[in-house]
């Protein structure tokens, strides 16, 4: 048995895989609006069909997040990140080679989506469970590779599709995922073992009033967090963008949610939680009004900044809410648990969008209807205090054994 401590230096490298894992998965998968229109194009498929590939997909990473949670909890992150590496280019691979939609339906939704499940919610519980003291500064980096794939990965998909097809752009980015969630899997370690007392009831978590409350917030809110991902691409080109502008409007909100998670990271270190939290919700639903308002690309440019810093902030900051109020203890298992919710929403949420679009024939319509979930999921937030002191939760600032 060695003594590994928190916040150490071994600590900052699992800090790495994260952010490069988050990097990888979320540059494939934000970069879905980049693919919209030459997918739905060449299959002639609707705005709702369409967008289910993501809807899918977001589903299926989110739902199976308690899944590869509890394996990485219980096996360490290692073998989770490997069977993503394997997952990302397989599925990306064989997207490549459809030609009927609902093929992508098991291919990119099923496949890439269990890849993403595989490498999202183990990489972000590890990084967790290696912080204490500056948990959220360690989860705003890691998380921040997010952003930095967002602001990547959709201009460059949308590069290569103009020069050489949808269906080559998957073949390349299937294998550079795939390389690059192997490096993830040489770097995660699995964290120091909780606390001995530390509150790692997983059946009462999941009952608990401020668990209903966090779901009920995730699952409205991501309809929110999610929609531009989709429709802002599409949006910008009916409104006379180019296909490169438009695409690099998903990159504005990952270079908005980087500073979103390493300001907000930082500053909920130094203040409170889930306060700052809080905040992030509050400026994301007001943020819809903006892209309501809309009448030029620089309003465009200006709502995917400010809505990927609140994003950002949002996501960055759920993991270290979570331990606050439930403790590190089967983190991934809780965290997964969560984040089903962000599947539920996408599932309904982004299709809904889509068929509301298609039959009144305004994105404005949409987007107020999106706008009204993010102002109810602000209502569910409202109602939760912050009662981790108040639960009893003993967090372990020192030396712990790992095996």
């Amino acid at each position: 048995m060695r003594v590994e401590a928190l916040d150490s230096p071994r600590a900052w490298l699992t800090v790495a895989a994260g952010f490069l894992a988050c990097f990888t998965l979320f540059s494939v998968a934000y970069s879905f609006g980049a693919f919209f229109k030459p997918v739905a194009g060449e299959f002639g498929a609707s705005r709702e069909a369409t967008s289910a590939l993501f809807s899918i997909t977001a589903f299926v990473y989110f739902g199976l997040g308690p899944v590869t949670g509890h394996i990485a909890d219980r096996f360490g992150p290692r073998p989770v990140i490997v069977a993503a590496a394997v997952a990302m280019g397989t599925g990306l691979a064989l997207t490549s080679m459809i030609h009927r939609l609902w093929l992508g339906y098991l291919t990119y939704s099923v496949v890439v989506g269990f890849g993403i499940a595989c490498g999202y919610v183990p990489s972000l519980a590890m990084v967790s469970g290696w912080f204490s003291r500056r948990r959220n500064t360690a989860l705003g980096v890691a998380v921040s590779g997010i952003g930095c794939g967002t602001l990547a990965g959709a201009p460059i998909a949308a590069t290569i599709i103009e020069r050489a097809g949808w269906r080559e752009a998957y073949v390349i980015l299937g294998i550079g995922s795939t390389l690059l969630m192997l490096v993830c899997a040489a770097l995660a370690r699995r964290p120091p073992v909780a606390h001995p007392h530390e509150r790692a009831h997983r059946g009462g978590t999941i009952f608990t009033p401020d668990f209903a409350l966090l779901y009920g917030t995730w699952t409205l809110g991501s309809i929110a967090m999610f929609v531009p991902f989709v429709y802002l691409t599409p949006f910008a080109r009916e409104h006379g963008s180019g296909e490169v502008a438009a695409a690099a409007l998903v990159g504005m909100i990952g270079a908005g949610s980087i500073g979103g998670r390493l300001i907000l990271g930082a500053l909920a270190d130094r203040t409170d939680t889930i306060r700052v939290f809080k905040g992030c919700i509050l400026v994301l639903a007001a943020s819809y009004g903006l892209w309501l308002a809309s009448d030029s690309y620089r309003a465009l440019m200006v709502f995917a900044l400010g809505i990927g810093a609140c994003y950002g902030g949002a996501v960055a900051l759920s993991p270290a809410v979570v331990a606050e109020l439930f403790g590190t203890r089967e983190l991934g298992f809780i965290l997964g648990m969560l984040w089903t919710s962000c599947g539920a929403g996408t599932l309904v949420g982004l299709p809904l969008v889509g068929a509301i679009i298609d039959h009144t024939g305004s994105y404005r319509i949409g987007i107020g209807f999106t706008m009204s979930a993010a102002v109810i999921a602000l209502m569910f937030l409202a109602r939760m205090s912050n009662r981790g002191e108040r639960a009893g939760i003993t967090l372990d600032r020192g030396e712990t054994k790992v095996g």
